[in-house]
């Protein structure tokens, strides 16, 4: 792919603008409790084109079986949308306590939600052309604005999908810290979710209905050495509303029939351990982490079923891994971060196409990066101070099926170092980023070009 060549012409563009309106009161009630309200409220609207592309496998453009598991066509469409809107006001209110109970400190958090979502919006599109990735010479400017409206204008659209209706959730959670000893802390929370859709339309016409979730999570911490040592382990629940989805009906003549969808439920364990050491020096934490997530939408395995479009809802996917955070000031003007994480994601129960594979929405397996600062001494020169560092991803798999192969997006370090010089009443600053002028990509099933070595200057005067 050429790094720097663009695969749109001219005019695909889209407006869009937004006013976002937030408000907060804080009162303290008592020495113990405080209570705070929260109002948000936003506006955003978008007309226009929307570009987007996806790779398919060579086998679809040249007819030829061999060529399956390739993918060096791109489909370039468009996404538009007409005069649509979205409306949300959302209104928290928390109370927070910090109290004893006999000799045992209490830390609660009452909270109380509501949020109204109200949609007016027309997305619609079709696809263009289909194009190779890399032919020396190509014209890519074709699909661009002027093309695309003479295509609208010859007929409909490919797909139309409208988003219309009123979704309201109405939520209320309580949680409790409890100092059982002042090394022993543990958690308890719960929250409570009722789903409410007035009916509208998502694609197709959706019917009003509603929906109960509850959401659990505890958590324990003891520390061995007190405010040096903390061992954490703590368990959580999260949810998504899918709605309505096709299921096929054997007992209906092989029909479809239209289905509400169970809460989609993800169970989290974490456990790990935070030091603070050499009066504040080092600061660690380490965390170990297994997820699971069940009821998951997926097309039938029934082939029969599978050829309507039918979906089933028993998929799983499960995520681990281990998170490591370190801070350190070995000594005076030196300071050190660095992070690193390592994740292993599957899908369990997915379609036989990407069964038992890492997820394309996965990302890098493995992701580090480190800083390091050092402020020279004031005796040799005050103010005067020097950054280095930088990032690390490994591989990312941005298709990864049977029918497509794998299309990865390569490891990549990127560097980056600054300098600096910080005056009472002005500091001067320059930053490189991307030393070495590596070219990598970075996508979420996508694969974006990122900027190659940039010099950012800056002067402040402070009075």
């Amino acid at each position: 792919m050429d790094y720097r060549n663009s695969y749109t012409g001219d005019g695909l563009t889209q407006d869009s603008r937004s006013a976002n309106i937030f408000g907060q009161i804080n009162y303290k009630i008592s020495d113990s409790f405080t209570s705070s309200t929260n109002l948000t409220s936003s506006h955003s609207y978008s007309e226009g084109f929307g570009p987007y592309f996806y790779l398919i496998p060579d086998a679809v453009v040249t007819e030829n079986a061999a060529d399956a598991g390739k993918a060096n066509y791109l489909v370039r469409a468009d996404q538009s949308t007409a005069n649509s809107k979205n409306d949300v006001f959302e209104v928290q209110q928390n109370f927070n306590g910090d109290f004893l109970l006999g000799t045992l400190r209490n830390r609660i958090v009452l909270g109380l939600d509501f949020l109204r979502i109200n949609a007016n919006q027309n997305f619609f599109g079709s696809q263009y052309d289909v194009v190779p990735i890399n032919v020396a010479g190509y014209d890519y400017s074709k699909f661009n604005g002027i093309n695309m409206k003479a295509l609208y204008a010859s007929g409909p659209p490919q797909f139309t999908y409208p988003i219309t209706g009123i979704r309201n959730t109405y939520s209320a959670f309580l949680s409790d810290v409890l100092n059982l000893t002042d090394r022993l802390s543990i958690l308890a929370a719960l929250r409570v979710d009722r789903f409410q859709n007035k009916g509208g339309t998502e694609g197709a016409t959706v019917t009003g209905y509603e929906q109960t979730a509850l959401s659990p999570k505890f958590g324990l911490v003891f520390q061995p050495l007190k405010d040096r040592l903390s061992l954490f382990a703590n368990y959580q629940n999260s949810f998504t509303n899918r709605g309505v989805y096709n299921a096929y009906d054997v007992t209906a003549r092989d029909s479809l029939t239209l289905r509400f969808a169970k809460l989609e439920q993800a169970n989290q364990f974490e456990a790990g351990l935070k030091l603070d050491a050499f009066s504040g020096k080092l600061s660690t934490t380490i965390s170990y982490y297994a997820i699971r997530v069940n009821n998951l939408l997926r097309t039938d395995p029934n082939p029969l079923a599978a050829a309507k479009f039918a979906q089933t809802q028993d998929g799983e996917q499960v995520s681990k891994g281990v998170e490591v955070d370190i801070i350190a000031n070995p000594f005076s003007g030196f300071n050190v971060v660095a992070g690193f994480s390592y994740n292993d994601s599957k899908l369990e129960k997915a379609d036989a196409d990407v069964n038992g594979r890492r997820p394309t929405t996965a990302s890098s397996p493995v992701l580090a990066n480190l800083w390091l600062s050092y402020r020279l001494p004031d005796y040799l020169l005050k103010g005067l101070g020097f950054g280095f560092g930088g990032n690390y991803a490994s591989d990312n798999k941005i298709l990864n099926s049977i029918s497509m192969g794998e299309f990865i997006l390569p490891a990549y370090t990127v560097l980056n170092a600054s300098a600096f010089y910080d005056r009472p009443k002005f500091r001067i600053s320059a930053k490189v980023d991307n030393l070495t002028n590596q070219q990598y990509w970075i996508g979420y099933t996508t694969a974006n070009p990122q900027k190659l070595r940039s010099l950012v200057g800056s002067i402040s005067y402070k009075f």
